[in-house]
């Protein structure tokens, strides 16, 4: 596995620097195609040798040990607190973030195609993690759960929703215009939202370790993947743009 993604690397490395520059009005939907890329291939890398530690219950002294630590923090505080962030990677929550993102979308910047882009994000990923848990069919841990859940384990749902949802939400942040103190802000509140909806998980005792950080990566696999598929589109419309546009002049110039 390691050895294939390192010959997928070289080649798109090669096809970047043979056919891109900077001088290349493409260049801007290149690079992020090209970052996209790397970290769709090492993140299906890392996923699939986590797969495999967790199939062959290989990691079992790992998720044992940080449940055991993370759970020894536990306090009727703290317990009100994480159940209420894990409310936040639930469905009705994204129903409230999607709905408030929308109307900035549309009425502030007046961009229908972030909106139906962070839709399909969150659905798409939403429909992935259900073939996967019935894929590997992991059972929960056995400890206390302190929040009802009736589904398989691995990956976490709430882990990999929140990277995709929010961490959708971290790339558009940087697509659009606003004063860096926003933007960092942004980034920093989205991050951290996606972490400690994952670290919430364990601390419920509804989901091992292994279990949030295959999470993780599958949702950031499936945010760089969108990231390409989109990227793709938009260049393909651009150069279609200004193939018209030459076209136009040149029947101007002839007639």
């Amino acid at each position: 596995m390691v050895q294939v993604t390192k010959k997928y690397i070289n080649e798109f490395v090669e096809f970047f620097k043979k056919h891109v520059t900077r001088s290349n009005p493409d260049f801007p939907f290149y690079l992020l195609i090209f970052i996209a890329f790397l970290i769709f291939v090492l993140g299906t890398n890392l996923f699939v040798e986590l797969t495999e530690e967790v199939q062959g219950e290989t990691i079992d002294h790992f998720d044992s040990r940080v449940t055991d630590y993370v759970t020894s923090f536990r306090t009727p505080a703290l317990n009100q607190f994480f159940q209420f962030v894990t409310d936040l990677g639930d469905v009705y929550a994204y129903i409230v973030a999607t709905t408030i993102a929308a109307i900035f979308f549309f009425f502030k910047l007046r961009n229908k195609k972030f909106i139906f882009q962070l839709l399909g994000v969150l659905i798409l990923s939403a429909l992935a993690n259900i073939a996967l848990k019935k894929a590997f069919d992991r059972a929960r841990p056995t400890i206390e759960h302190m929040v009802v859940v009736e589904t398989l384990s691995y990956p976490s749902g709430h882990a990999m929703s929140a990277m995709a949802f929010y961490g959708f939400l971290t790339y558009l942040v940087f697509q659009i215009k606003m004063s860096r103190v926003l933007r960092v802000f942004l980034a920093v509140l989205f991050t951290s939202l996606v972490f400690l909806i994952g670290l919430s998980r364990i601390y419920l005792g509804v989901h091992f370790p292994s279990d949030v950080i295959g999470g993780f990566v599958a949702g950031l696999i499936w945010v760089a993947f969108c990231v390409i598929l989109f990227n793709i589109i938009d260049l393909l419309r651009q150069k279609k743009m200004r193939r018209n546009k030459a076209e136009e002049e040149e029947n101007l110039e002839t007639g």
